[in-house]
């Protein structure tokens, strides 16, 4: 979700990897053991919680989080909670990193203490309209160098626990001394009486990776140089010489230009004939059929990444519902004779594993008219050029869609299904040992090697795996494989069983459909299907109510005025509206943008509608009397129906942009490698030999355009700094006095002003 910033769109997002505590104080109990969990917050508003982990001092979560930041925030704070005997839960610490900070630690592992948590260093609101307060104070001259005035913010809660403090602002009456009247914003601070009787290092440490990203998208006319530059690489010979390509040479990691790379190449519809291009390239440059695509390459990277946007319906259709099979029924499969438990059978584990594989298998092999078109079409060129390269070899054709499809795609997913979204969280020890072997088992059968038992490390995995050495299961690799690279490959048939986007706990309000009935809010699992929009009791439950996704008009955002509650959104239907109010604000976008895109299409969508409830006989937004009144704002921008590929070609622009100006000396390091090349190609090119350069003039001239596009984008978020620096007032609604993330800027600005001076 972009904010507006005078023709400039802010994008904030964060990717966490939550690694590891250790050493939690101990329980005061016998045995002195904690379960735990970790929240992920912004500010205090929780948008994510780990699986709790049982029984430990040292707990290991591994868990990951993305989220598009859909508000601004000022700290990114993690809260460690022990759950008791009572399932009462009691917070151990916290890590609270500011916005400002995260850059320091993007992307690496950084352990953090934990730090002590009371009421009274906890400032607890988290609304950005509520982090400061509008005061008015009348005063008459007096010595004022020693006073201070105090504001203290409460909630009233009940007599039993008592109220519970806020936060405060404290005012030197020094600064009131300029006038009668005195107006400012102020931002809320901890008091400075706060307990101090734990050490930090009492708590314990905290394992974390934090990649927090702001992108500054100007409008699509700023990027047309770069973007066009980029677009045409597919066409630019050879491809070597094409800025694509360039970026994924200058890049530290193939994966940092592949991502952007290829969400843009997706959105223009140039990623097929990119990613055919480089492939060609890679696999002149291999000598050895059986290493095909196995390093990590610009053109595996990209292929990896096209799966991951084009692909994840798709293996969510495949694989989910055999993953919740295992997950749910449990079975021992471990057939290591070393790791067998007391009580269990190797022969009854082996015959529970060997059905697990043979539904995955089938599953997978039976998939092929569901493989997107993309995909295929990516395949075809891999085949391909595999076949053409190595002439010889009947079975390279195979084996070079193998390598992506069974090995990059299918066997991770199997492997560790949370990240692809299979699970919600890490499976349990024996459910990811499962998940490992039948993990393998299907890698091997993908991959059609002359001798797969030999494959195995393990003795037991080789025993194991003659359960399938039959030609059934190579032919029905081989089928599958022919269907997804296939020139003539079938139109995918419609998929008639419902498949689940997403399903999850939120509280709605009644929707009046009794003439007595009360409208009041209740907690109820919703499940969101390509077929309906449902609601049950609880999870499992037959639907109390559906509206069929062909009826969804709107998916709006509700305002906070209505009934006094946060992170409210509406589905608008036919004849009424359903309110709906999400965890937190992250999960009330997500909803939203689920809902939207799979109704996107509904040919009675409306254009207009109302953006408060209607309460006590009118609309609260323009007090229209009637419930059947016309919409009296306009609905949100479009989004694509197409619930995979929902990008933002300007946002893909900006960050390649970036990328390119964090490795300007690369790019010019390049060009002078581009020179003398040129000139001279003996033993001192080895200083260059980093770069792939087949033509160094063609080479060169891509990059004096780019480093002309980039300059011109650099100047334009230069110009723009200056001007929002002119125009920020310290003491504002966005800047309140206290702020020392905005004290911060302040002064980077004005040194940034003086060095240019």
């Amino acid at each position: 979700m972009a904010v507006e910033d005078e023709g400039l769109r802010v994008f904030q997002s964060v990717k966490i990897k939550i690694g590891e505590a250790k050493n939690l104080p101990s329980y005061p109990g016998p045995s002195k053991m904690r379960d735990c969990y970790c929240t992920v917050n912004l500010d205090q508003e929780e948008v994510f919680r780990t699986k709790i982990v049982e029984k430990s001092l040292c707990p290991f979560y591994g868990e990951d989080f993305y989220c598009e930041i859909p508000r601004s925030f000022r700290h990114l704070s993690f809260y460690i909670f022990d759950r008791d005997v009572f399932r009462r839960d009691s917070i151990i610490g916290k890590v609270a990193i500011q916005k400002e900070d995260l850059q320091k630690y993007h992307n690496r592992d950084t352990w953090f203490q934990l730090q002590h948590v009371d009421a009274d260093s906890e400032v607890q609101v988290t609304r950005p309209c509520s982090y400061s307060k509008k005061s008015h104070f009348d005063f008459e001259e007096e010595d004022v160098d020693k006073l201070e005035i105090r504001v203290d913010l409460w909630n009233a809660s009940n007599l039993k626990f008592g109220d519970e403090f806020l936060g405060e602002l404290r005012i030197p009456l020094k600064v009131l001394r300029q006038s009668s009247s005195y107006e400012a914003w102020y931002f809320l601070q901890p008091r400075d009486n706060g307990s101090k009787s734990l050490k930090p290092d009492d708590l314990g440490s905290l394992r974390l990776n934090v990649v927090y990203t702001e992108d500054h998208v100007f409008s699509s006319d700023y990027y047309s140089p770069l973007r066009d530059l980029l677009l045409k690489s597919a066409d630019v010979e050879p491809v070597s010489a094409s800025a694509a390509h360039i970026l994924g040479e200058v890049c530290r990691e193939k994966q940092e230009a592949a991502v952007p790379l290829v969400r843009l190449l997706l959105h223009y519809g140039r990623v097929v004939p990119f990613i055919s291009a480089i492939a060609s390239a890679e696999v002149k440059r291999t000598q050895d059929p059986n290493t095909i695509f196995r390093g990590n390459s610009l053109a595996s990277k990209c292929i990896d990444e096209t799966m991951k946007l084009a692909g994840m319906h798709y293996l969510h259709v495949t694989l989910k519902p055999a993953i919740e099979e295992i997950c749910q029924s449990h079975k021992p499969c471990e057939i290591d004779p070393v790791k067998l438990k007391d009580g269990e059978n190797l022969e009854n584990n082996m015959e529970n594993l060997r059905q697990y594989v043979d539904r995955v298998f089938h599953a997978i092999t039976e998939s092929g008219v569901s493989c997107p078109t993309v995909m295929c079409d990516i395949f075809f060129s891999l085949r391909e050029a595999a076949a053409k390269r190595f002439q010889g070899d009947p079975d390279v054709r195979y084996t070079a869609v193998s390598s992506f499809i069974f090995l990059r795609f299918f066997a991770p997913a199997i492997l560790s299904p949370n990240l692809f979204q299979l699970t919600p969280h890490h499976t349990d020890p024996q459910t990811s040992r499962t998940l490992t072997l039948i993990s393998k088992t299907i890698q091997t059968l993908g991959s059609l090697s002359k001798s797969k038992s030999a494959s195995f490390k393990e003795s037991y995995m080789a025993t194991f795996y003659e359960f399938f050495n039959e030609q059934k299961y190579a032919d029905a690799v081989k089928n599958f494989l022919d269907l997804i690279s296939s020139s003539g490959r079938r139109d995918p048939k419609s998929v008639e069983q419902p498949i689940l986007l997403k399903e999850g706990l939120m509280i709605k309000r009644a929707q009046g459909r009794k003439r007595f009935g009360m409208k009041n809010f209740k907690k109820r699992w919703f499940r969101l299907t390509n077929h309906e929009f449902t609601y049950h009791k609880s999870k499992g439950d037959q639907p109390l109510y559906s509206i069929p996704i062909e009826n969804i008009l709107a998916v709006e955002k509700l305002e906070e005025e209505s009934f006094k509650m946060k992170n409210m959104f509406q589905v608008i239907q036919p004849e009424r509206a359903l309110y709906i109010q999400a965890n937190n604000c992250v999960e009330a976008k997500d909803w939203i943008d689920i809902l939207t895109k799979v109704s996107q299409c509904n040919q009675k969508r409306l254009t207009v509608y109302h953006p408060s409830a209607y309460l006590s006989g009118h609309w609260l937004c323009c007090r229209a009397p009637s419930d059947s009144a016309p919409g009296c704002s306009p609905c949100t921008g479009g989004l694509p129906a197409n619930i995979q590929l929902d990008i933002d070609g300007d946002r893909e622009t900006e960050r390649i942009y970036s990328l390119f100006n964090s490795y300007m000396s690369k790019l010019e390091k390049m060009q002078e490698a581009c020179g003398s090349k040129s000139v001279y190609d003996g033993p001192e090119q080895e200083e260059y030999s980093t770069f792939v350069i087949d033509d160094p003039q063609e080479t060169y001239k891509t990059l004096k355009q780019i480093i002309a596009g980039v300059g011109a984008l650099e100047q334009e978020h230069a110009q723009y700094k200056r001007d929002k620096f002119k125009k920020t007032k310290y003491g504002s609604q966005e800047h309140p006095i206290g702020d020392k993330s905005f004290q911060n800027y302040i002064r980077q600005q004005s040194e940034t002003s003086t060095h240019s001076i």
